[in-house]
């Protein structure tokens, strides 16, 4: 009794948890669209003003409030995380299908999962974002074509492993076509890997977007993007204004920490195998 007890509050706190991670992140994403175009505008009678009860997060040079700047910043940043993961999960779910088909395509999935890893993260990503014009195009196709091989890798697995069990191997003998299989037995067992890693890839795209945007590659400056804002900020840091990267970064490192928080959650709830082992 005291064993059930203590696995339904292990599992209240993993539904409670995963509550307050949707519920701070849907926070965000509405604040972000309910701010309206005045509390972007230039207001240099405001400007350089330091963290205040009127303005949360200080103002920059131009008196623009560092808070809306940031919420409209995180908004755009998970619009380009969102769409960047759902290309990513697309594509590691049809290649982790098309892997099951024999063992030549399997070994051709297989060497473009080594040789997408073999490169460096970053370099790839700001090569394939630049070649494709930058911008929120560049950045997303870059964000997209970079973030599938490790899905596609667990993908696999779990396909390979699926492919092994009994009823896969009846449906072989009673003449169901491979088509009929991927569709059947495959696609359904791989749905919940696929969505638990489509959650835990909105971090890394969140982070990488920012990242290259940092460096001048990504996002254009005139949106208000959080790699924009912080590479702004640096030229203004000596001066003392240590508000406009510090809110900032910690809002970004925040909505990251709370997908991730999200994502691994959902892979306890989800997962029979950690329900066990919990």
């Amino acid at each position: 009794m005291g064993e059930r007890k203590r696995m339904l509050n292990l599992r209240q706190r993993t539904i409670a948890m995963i509550i307050v991670a949707i519920l701070f992140l849907f926070g965000m994403v509405i604040s972000g669209f309910l701010i309206n175009a005045d509390k972007l505008t230039v207001n240099l009678d405001m400007k350089n003003s330091a963290p205040s009860v009127s303005h949360l997060f200080g103002t920059d040079w131009l008196g623009r409030d560092m808070l809306a700047r940031t919420l409209k910043g995180l908004t755009l940043s998970m619009g380009v995380g969102l769409l960047a993961a759902f290309l990513s999960a697309g594509i590691a779910l049809l290649l982790s299908l098309l892997a099951s088909w024999n063992k030549r395509i399997d070994s051709m999935v297989t060497w473009l999962i080594d040789l997408f890893l073999s490169v460096p993260h970053i370099v790839l990503l700001i090569l394939i974002s630049f070649a494709f014009g930058g911008g929120f195009k560049g950045v997303v196709i870059g964000l997209a074509f970079t973030h599938w091989p490790s899905l596609t890798r667990l993908l696999r697995a779990e396909m390979l492993q699926i492919k092994s069990a009994e009823y896969v191997g009846v449906s072989h003998r009673l003449g169901k076509s491979r088509r009929w299989i991927a569709l059947h037995h495959l696609l359904p067992h791989l749905i919940p890997q696929l969505f638990v890693g489509f959650i835990l890839l909105f971090p890394h795209a969140i982070l990488h977007e920012s990242a290259i945007t940092f460096l001048g590659f990504g996002l254009s400056t005139e949106q208000p993007a959080i790699g924009v804002i912080l590479s702004e900020s640096m030229r203004y840091l000596s001066t003392g204004m240590w508000w406009l990267a510090f809110f900032p970064g910690l809002s970004l490192l925040l909505m990251v920490a709370l997908f991730d928080l999200l994502g691994r959650n959902l892979k306890k709830l989800i997962d029979p195998f950690h329900g066990q082992k919990a």
